[in-house]
């Protein structure tokens, strides 16, 4: 019976107040459209950053001379360091062919001599691809015997590391702006039907019934009306993206393209920003019969 009740009447709500129910729907639409969009960009920024870190490598040199077995046990000992995930041995031929390649000149010829010294490029771990970590890993490879310098792309790294502190900031200043706008317009409506149920909700409490009876119908409602919002924002958002990645080159179009989770997580906040609404307004408005 109670059940039965309370989904008979958060469906008349939205037959009595049409305009606001649908009016709350697309605020909360709306609102998620905004706050997907930006966790689209937040999302595929993070992805870009963290491509921009998978390419950053460190380079030890080492110091010379250096016997065959004295290298593999310094790669032995580098690859132990916590943080490291890959050491490759780039020898003094090796380090030719490479400033070969990348400026056209053979160094023997040039100078008559290879003064390149061998070195280990070394990839750290995903956990340790941040400006604190490399710093210390490097300081620690500096004082490791065998290990003249370490050298790697520092500045880059800690601006990296500045651009994505800035983008979660941002992310969450936006998102929490988003959903307390969305939370106020539901509570809103949903104080509208608490208002036009006035002397209902009297007559009930008088008969003895209780609050938690009373409310379940206007919490159920405020939060279909954010699970709709959230169902229309999540569809409008997939149709968007699946045209857009049509139109862009395919090296780009994966970043057009959210996982099933992200839509799920949209039709989950709408659902939580409906109920929190609604909450709201009940704990507000719906008070013992004494209290009205």
């Amino acid at each position: 019976m109670s059940v039965t009740y309370t989904l008979r009447e958060s469906f008349s709500g939205f037959r009595r107040a049409k305009l606001s129910s649908i009016l709350s729907v697309l605020t909360v639409c709306v609102s998620l459209l905004l706050l997907g969009m930006f966790m689209a960009v937040t999302i595929n920024a993070g992805r870009l950053i963290d491509a921009l870190r998978a390419r950053l490598e460190m380079e030890a040199f080492l110091q010379e001379p250096l016997t065959g077995d004295e290298i593999t046990s310094l790669i032995a000992t580098v690859s132990a360091v916590d943080g490291v995930e890959k050491v490759t041995f780039i020898s003094k031929e090796d380090a030719a062919l490479i400033f070969k390649q990348e400026f056209g000149e053979d160094i023997n010829r040039v100078l008559e001599f290879n003064p390149l010294p061998p070195s280990l490029k070394i990839t750290l771990k995903e956990p340790y691809r941040n400006s604190v970590s490399a710093q210390n890993i490097a300081g620690r490879l500096s004082a490791t015997q065998g290990i003249e310098s370490v050298v790697y792309r520092k500045t880059l790294l800690e601006l990296i590391d500045q651009r994505a502190a800035g983008v979660n900031r941002a992310m969450l200043a936006l998102g929490l702006l988003i959903s307390l706008s969305a939370i106020f317009l539901v509570s809103n409506t949903i104080r509208l039907a608490i208002n036009a149920k006035r002397k209902l909700i009297k007559t009930m409490e008088l008969v003895g019934a209780t609050r938690g009876f009373i409310r379940r119908p206007f919490l159920l409602e405020g939060l279909l009306q954010g699970l709709f919002g959230g169902l229309l924002a999540a569809g409008m958002l997939a149709g968007l993206f699946e045209y857009a990645s049509r139109l862009v080159s395919p090296e780009f179009a994966p970043y057009l393209r959210m996982p099933g989770p992200f839509y799920l997580a949209l039709i989950g906040a709408g659902s939580l920003l409906g109920f929190a609404g609604s909450l709201i307004s009940v704990v507000r408005f719906v008070r013992p019969a004494a209290a009205i």
